[in-house]
């Protein structure tokens, strides 16, 4: 349509006719006379636009999608953020209560055998020094670390340190196989040489070949010279294992270690011995055995037969019984009032002497005696 000067007017007077039948519509309210005309273009348009919205419904709710992922992933982001924070920071109270415990443990086994110790950190495996069974330790020559020094855990001999740098130092595995401590046994006292194995048990020579040695038994380090590289006193480990009698000079036992060499985190490392041996009183106590609780079930009893009743009884031949009965029937039986008198043997009484003879019908006694109460 061109723009020309009918066409403005044109559209001007549309303006105004739609101006003036909606000032009409809202000044009718419910009976306006253009309702008609309203409901009639309400039935032509109605399904048009069902139509429309509903081929444009889907296009809107892509939109929106499209608008609204970006805050739902900023919000999912902050929501993983917020849980890694949560399991970062219960993993680190349970590590530290877990590092707070096994330090508790060092000090009660570093009081016990009055060892002066130095606490480390295992901060490596090591997979550097060969396939040797090592550790490396956060301490050093400026804390004081030697080499050939004890180091030990809450739990026992973990080994002994055998290079020493500024700040760190290595340690040789009680379950090296080059590793070899001196043993006492528990009690007995009874000396060796425990060796490591690896992941197995430690194989320990007794110097005595008929020693007395059995499964549960407990070691603990015999010491060196100087208290280097081993104090005394220190736990090794467990009996396991005993090889027979083999008619040797030594005799072989097989530990288990009390340290688990596989999960090592907090260690000391001896800096000073102890002034006397501690000998046993660093080993922890045994655990006392669980009481044994015993049942006994009693049978019930026959059918027809009273509890408590002796089943014996109702099993006696007829003739004992019989015997029972009739020594019964032979004994007299007693008037109230009646007492039993048995002669003496060596007790001589005449017939006719009315009180020796407790039978004779003159006697008054007996008259007294039968009167019933």
């Amino acid at each position: 349509m061109r723009d020309t000067r009918e066409s403005r007017l044109l559209l001007v007077l549309l303006v105004a006719i739609a101006f003036a039948l909606i000032t009409v519509d809202i000044r009718g309210g419910q009976e306006s006379p253009v309702d008609g005309a309203r409901q009639a273009a309400a039935a032509v348009f109605g399904p048009v636009e069902n139509g429309v919205a509903s081929a444009v419904d889907p296009i809107g709710n892509a939109i929106g999608a499209v608008r609204d992922s970006g805050e739902r992933h900023n919000r999912i982001a902050a929501l993983e953020q917020e849980n890694a924070a949560l399991k970062a920071k219960l993993g680190s109270d349970d590590r530290n209560r877990s590092r707070l415990r096994e330090l508790d443990t060092l000090l009660k086994t570093a009081g016990a055998g009055q060892y002066g110790i130095k606490g480390a950190q295992v901060i490596a495996i090591g997979a550097a020094q060969g396939f040797s069974w090592t550790v490396t330790i956060d301490a050093g020559a400026r804390d004081g670390i030697r080499r050939d020094m004890t180091v030990l855990n809450g739990a026992g001999l973990v080994g002994r340190v055998t290079t020493v740098g500024p700040s760190t130092s290595t340690v040789l595995l009680a379950n090296d196989p080059d590793f070899t401590v001196g043993t006492r046994l528990e009690k007995t006292a009874e000396l060796g040489f425990a060796t490591g194995q690896g992941n197995g048990p430690l194989l320990v020579q007794l110097l005595n070949g008929k020693a007395k040695v059995k499964p549960g038994d407990r070691l603990v380090t015999f010491g060196s010279h100087g208290a280097k590289p081993f104090v005394p006193g220190v736990p090794v480990g467990e009996v396991v294992r005993v090889d027979p009698l083999g008619g040797g000079l030594t005799r072989n036992v097989y530990v288990r270690p009390y340290v688990g060499f596989s999960k090592l985190d907090i260690v000391g490392v001896v800096v000073q011995a102890p002034r006397t041996d501690p000998r046993d009183t660093v080993l922890p106590p045994k655990p006392k055995p669980a009481p044994t609780v015993t049942v006994t079930v009693t049978p019930p009893p026959p059918d027809g037969q009273q509890p408590g009743q002796n089943p014996q009884n109702q099993n006696q031949p007829q003739n004992q019984q019989q015997g029972q009965a009739q020594q019964q029937g032979d004994q007299p039986a007693l008037k109230p009032g009646e007492q039993t008198q048995q002669a003496q043997p060596d007790q001589q009484t005449d017939p006719q002497d009315p009180q020796a003879n407790p039978q004779n019908p003159q006697d008054p006694q007996q008259d007294q005696g039968e009167q019933t109460p």
